[in-house]
């Protein structure tokens, strides 16, 4: 007799049916992706299959957000029921053999409170398997649990392991060690005679394991292959886990490096949809699903970090490879933070970054091995001016702008006297100049060997539109916390570089030049970028409401696409249209042509600025919604291709993407409500 343990939950607003899901194609080039606040993340696909070395189940942050390694590749499921064994894992190898095929089985993926779930149909029983994690600790959980059955069912684990830096393969050659207990193991790698004191813990909270060492080998990744990369990787089993399938309760496993013993899987899971529920709950009300789903993915980009001895919150650049950027923090914080009304989280990363202000720059990036951080880029720390800025609009907070001021005094000082990379105030005009042979300074920061390969030396339009709002912001905070003789100091230097800025105006175009004084000289680029419409999108903007027009329209004509907007003009003789092969041709067309669709919020903000309709302005944001069911389901991509039908390319979730979309919609979404 068939026997319905609960019903589904009610559709959350991404469904996959079986058209996509239950596809090996459609399923393999859809992803997930978990994470726990530390910089360590779970990623695969939804048919199974691991097409990337950044798939796994879990990636552990030993030195958070960084010092990440793969130690649980994936697990092998199967379930024996009424007499018959179902594989419900996919595997791609290196003769391009596909086996399992369990992809077959899946009837639906979704996302429910953010949280991967799938459901399996195994003849008239339904199996639901969701993947989370633990915030704040590195461990992974699958739970299980019967929706429908008529007989007993019996569910089989075989993880596969690796223990490796998530940015490269390996071979299966190192030895493995490990303890096995009744229903855990415990696993370290280099075997008995070298063991690592960092230990991985597999365990699961009702049934047995059953020790049987063995290797996998020649797995297949598939998009490293496209990138040019290697492919192949071996993988390590310790044995098998077996559970009774009790159809009153469910069932998790849960893989750690943490010393201590995991929690329990239904109260994380409880915790992690708790955490989604309040992301959502700070939105205006009446804000549609894949809005809805925007704020949960804002939630997986924030993450702690640790330095000097002290503890600081940061943001994740983009998953799978980025650690965190300072350009690429300031510009997510509005809309990951400010906009959700997470202030303290907010205030915490101004902080955070702050400290490490040097010589009036913030850093661009900290790498992944714990090094110094970089400090090569013109436009971070103008960033952070406007990061500080819409923080304060959003919680007021006058502690922290009376704490930062000082902070914002010194980095406007150390850029009129000159800093690092020729980063300068031109005391002719006031406006700013950088770049040096060999360095990438701007976001379009595409650098091969020693050929940087849009190096923009000269005084931008975009550095100097944020040049001129953190003058701004400056004077704004000056008077907020009356510090009168650094608001006159912002005033005067920004009355200077504001009538400046008008030397940007090509009217031969009817819209801005690119980089003026290129190269020190009296050359004009003429290139039509998206780098102007920062001119317009800021909350400070120098240019006359018909050239700001212009601005809009050109950038419309000649670079909108529905996903964001291209960095270079399509009929500009160096555009390409295509994003990828090696690592050479993926950065000739980082910035020549690809779609970044971060860009589509400050367009949006930009056309409600020209125009005051804050609905027509919105639709332009759109099209993400169909996006939020491809690529990462319920993130946003980091890059397109220029030519349609414009695939999603780069990290497949991108802070900034999802931040400034994010913030543009609720933005505009109030504005509407206003009127």
């Amino acid at each position: 007799m068939l026997r319905a343990v609960r019903a589904p939950d009610a559709s959350p607003p991404t469904v996959l049916g079986r058209h996509v899901a239950g596809s090996w194609h459609a399923a393999s080039r859809r992803e997930w992706l978990v994470t726990n606040g530390l910089g360590g993340f779970a990623a695969g696909t939804v048919s199974g299959a691991n097409t990337r070395r950044y798939h796994g189940m879990l990636i552990a942050s030993f030195a958070p957000p960084v010092e990440r390694l793969l130690v649980l590749a994936k697990l092998e499921l199967s379930v024996r029921y009424l007499e018959r064994r179902f594989e419900l894992s996919a595997n791609e190898y290196a003769d391009g053999t596909v086996a399992p095929a369990g992809v077959v089985h899946i009837e639906s993926f979704s996302l429910i409170d953010g949280v991967p779930t799938w459901h399996y149909a195994l003849a008239d029983a339904l199996l639901e398997q969701q993947i989370f994690m633990q915030p704040g600790a590195n461990t992974s959980y699958v739970g299980f649990r019967l929706l429908r059955a008529s007989a007993p069912a019996r569910l089989e684990l075989r993880p596969l392991c690796a223990w490796r830096d998530y940015h490269s393969h390996h071979p299966g050659i190192e030895p493995w060690g490990g303890e096995a207990a009744e229903n855990a193991c415990t696993l370290h790698p280099g075997g008995n005679g070298h063991r690592s004191a960092r230990l991985l813990r597999l365990a699961v909270d009702q049934g047995r394991f059953q020790e049987q060492q063995d290797w996998y080998w020649r797995f297949r990744h598939r998009e490293e292959s496209a990138r040019g990369l290697d492919e192949l990787e071996d993988l390590f089993t310790p044995g098998e886990f077996s559970v009774e399938l009790d159809a009153t309760q469910p069932v998790f496993f849960s893989a750690t490096t943490e010393p201590q013993v995991p929690a329990p899987g239904s109260e994380v899971l409880a915790t992690v949809s708790q955490q989604a529920r309040a992301l959502v709950a700070a939105l205006p009300t009446g804000a549609p699903g894949w809005v809805c789903q925007l704020a949960i993915a804002a939630g997986q980009f924030i993450v702690g970090r640790r330095a000097a001895g002290q503890d600081g919150q940061s943001i994740i650049a983009g998953y799978p490879w980025f650690a965190d950027w300072g350009r690429d923090t300031m510009i997510a914080l509005p809309g990951l933070a400010s906009t959700l009304k997470r202030h303290a989280t907010a205030a915490g990363i101004l902080r955070t970054y702050a400290r490490f202000v040097d010589r009036g720059m913030l850093p661009n990036r900290f790498p992944d091995g714990g090094e110094a951080p970089h400090y090569n880029t013109a436009d971070a720390t103008l960033w952070f001016f406007h990061a500080l800025d819409c923080h304060l609009a959003a919680a007021g907070d006058d502690t922290l702008a009376a704490e930062l001021l000082p902070v914002l005094r010194s980095i406007v000082e150390a850029h009129v006297q000159g800093t690092r990379h020729g980063i300068r105030v031109d005391p002719r005009d006031g406006l700013l100049a950088a770049g040096e042979a060999g360095v990438q300074l701007t976001w379009m920061d595409a650098k091969i060997g020693d050929w940087v390969v849009t190096p923009r030396i000269g005084k931008c339009v975009e550095i100097n539109a944020l040049w001129l709002n953190a003058l701004h912001v400056g004077a704004k905070l000056a008077a907020r916390v009356r510090e009168l003789p650094s608001e006159r100091y912002f005033q005067g230097l920004l009355a200077r570089a504001g009538a400046g800025y008008a030397r940007f105006w090509n009217a031969a175009r009817g819209c801005l030049f690119d980089v003026i004084d290129v190269e020190g000289g009296d050359a004009c680029d003429p290139s039509i970028r998206p780098n102007q419409l920062l001119a317009l999108s800021l909350s400070y903007s120098a240019l006359p409401p018909q050239q700001a027009a212009a601005v809009l329209e050109t950038c419309a004509r000649k670079l909108l696409t529905s996903h964001g907007l291209r960095s270079l003009d399509a009929d500009d003789p160096r555009y390409r249209g295509h994003y990828g092969g090696d690592a050479r041709a993926r950065d000739g067309a980082y910035h020549q042509g690809t779609v970044w669709s971060w860009l589509l919020g400050p367009f949006a903000l930009a056309h409600y600025r020209a125009y005051g309709n804050a609905r027509l302005a919105q639709s332009f944001l759109a099209p993400m919604r169909e996006h939020l069911s491809d690529a990462c389901v319920g993130s946003i991509s980091e890059i397109f291709d220029g030519d349609a039908p414009h695939a999603a390319r780069g990290c497949f979730a991108q802070a900034w993407s999802v931040g400034e979309v994010l913030r543009a919609w609720v933005f505009l979404e109030r504005q509407a409500a206003t009127r």
